[in-house]
């Protein structure tokens, strides 16, 4: 941690009149944690870390090993701009530690910060771009449609057409680039595309861009949903990833001329990308965590249910934007099938730890799905080495939890409890009759 970065809060605070600092981490689940303290204590919690109950945050520690530390990064530090400017309030992101200032291993932003150095170690620096698809509604109770926009439209109906160049605003205001707004296919569906920065940062952006566009609505007297898929009848919402290796002299490793790649994909990215291929399946529990994210992943030919990559195919699990021409520096790869439920950082350091693994083992590239594997007969996939992605939670679960790579990235702690805790899910969801169960099988045969 900087001296400089440190004495510039301080500053900051004092000179902005900021009296809260709200302390933020993430559960193993992905859910924003938040406690405040006085701007008086701020400079003690760079120095020594603020103790809080570890017991009453899911998958960190049991009430016998309730004492946890949370270290402030001041690298994140950003006043919430919605908040008055009076006794101002900022907010930080927080490392957490045990009591003898160890990294721990339940703290998903270390997890992620583990990865990243070992993939950093080797020469290679990870830049991710999120695209972040969500839904407004009237309230938090029925997901009812408050447009009848579609894709790129500009009407009258779009109700959120005022709503996105807030949210755009308020992210650049906490220093959050925005390179896209606009709506999506569905019905009161929208998107954000973040700028690309490095891996923790941007799973850093992802947590506040959902804390900004739900602020927003709630300003706006709507409700945003990150609900993987909302509505019946329509594409649910995914949170695509765009990644890039550069190497530390800011070389996009992922580019090679055309005469080597139809895809201008270097050596280096074809193994990247088949180590993503390769691991996808296990690491799905991860980037689609809910009952609900399977509802989305299903055959339309629009989001990704087996294993292949492609250019124009949207179909593909991995998708190879076009770049400018002489925008070498823009080559980077897609990864479709994320959700905007997922734990960005868990999502992000088994991606990445994915690719380093292709790389390592040399993983060849697999030809380019020019169409729907759906329309091919298994037999066909097989011989193609094309692998369908777990149907449903309680498949990604089995797989999840035989998988030896998600064990060694995420440890022990983090994959047992993630495990066990989905698991209950998938059993509550089992056993729970619905409304559709009702009017297919209450009248009898």
């Amino acid at each position: 941690m900087s001296d400089r970065n440190v004495d510039f809060v301080l500053r900051t605070v004092e000179k902005r009149d900021i009296r809260f600092v709200r302390l933020w981490f993430t559960d193993v689940l992905g859910r924003l944690k938040s406690f405040a303290i006085s701007s008086e204590d701020l400079e003690e919690a760079f120095e020594e870390g603020i103790g809080f109950d570890g017991s009453s945050v899911e998958g960190f520690v049991s009430s016998e090993e309730s004492d946890m530390l949370a270290f402030p990064d001041p690298t994140t530090f950003q006043i919430l701009p919605w908040r008055p400017e009076q006794h101002g309030v900022a907010r930080v992101f927080c490392d957490i530690k045990t009591p003898s200032r160890e990294p721990f291993e339940g703290d998903s932003r270390s997890c992620l910060e583990r990865v990243f150095r070992m993939a950093d170690a080797k020469g290679y620096v990870l830049n991710v771009g999120p695209r972040i698809e969500y839904f407004y509604f009237g309230n938090d109770k029925d997901p009812i449609p408050q447009d009848n926009g579609g894709y790129f439209e500009l009407t009258t109906s779009d109700v959120a057409t005022d709503l996105r160049r807030s949210t755009t605003l308020m992210l650049e205001r906490m220093s959050i680039p925005v390179a896209y707004s606009f709506h999506a296919t569905a019905p009161s569906q929208n998107t954000v595309e973040l700028r690309y920065t490095e891996a923790r940062s941007c799973a850093d952006n992802i947590m506040t861009a959902r804390v900004v566009i739900r602020q927003e609505a709630h300003q706006n007297g709507l409700f945003a949903s990150f609900m993987p898929k909302p509505l019946n009848g329509y594409l649910g919402s995914g949170m695509f990833l765009y990644e890039s290796l550069f190497d530390h002299e800011g070389n996009n490793l992922f580019w090679a001329p055309k005469t080597q790649n139809d895809a201008h994909l270097s050596e280096l990215a074809q193994h990247y990308v088949a180590g993503l291929l390769k691991y996808a399946p296990d690491s799905l529990l991860v980037s689609n965590p809910t009952v609900n994210s399977y509802k989305r992943l299903v055959p339309n030919g629009e989001v990704p249910i087996y294993t292949t990559w492609g250019r124009k195919n949207r179909t593909a699990l991995v998708r190879i934007p076009t770049h400018k021409p002489g925008k070498h520096q823009s080559t980077r790869v897609e990864l479709r099938n994320p959700d905007p439920t997922a734990n960005p950082y868990l999502t992000i350091a088994l991606t990445l730890a994915a690719g380093i693994r292709g790389i390592e083992e040399g993983l060849e590239l697999p030809p380019e799905a020019m169409t729907d594997p759906a329309a091919m007969s298994e037999s066909e996939r097989q011989a193609a080495g094309i692998e369908r992605l777990p149907r449903d939670l309680g498949e990604a679960i089995e797989r999840f939890e035989g998988s030896s790579f998600v064990r060694e990235v995420l440890g022990d702690h983090i994959t047992d409890f993630y495990a066990e805790e989905k698991r209950k899910e998938w059993d509550e969801y089992c056993s729970t009759v619905t409304e559709w169960e009702r009017r297919k099988y209450y009248a009898g045969v």
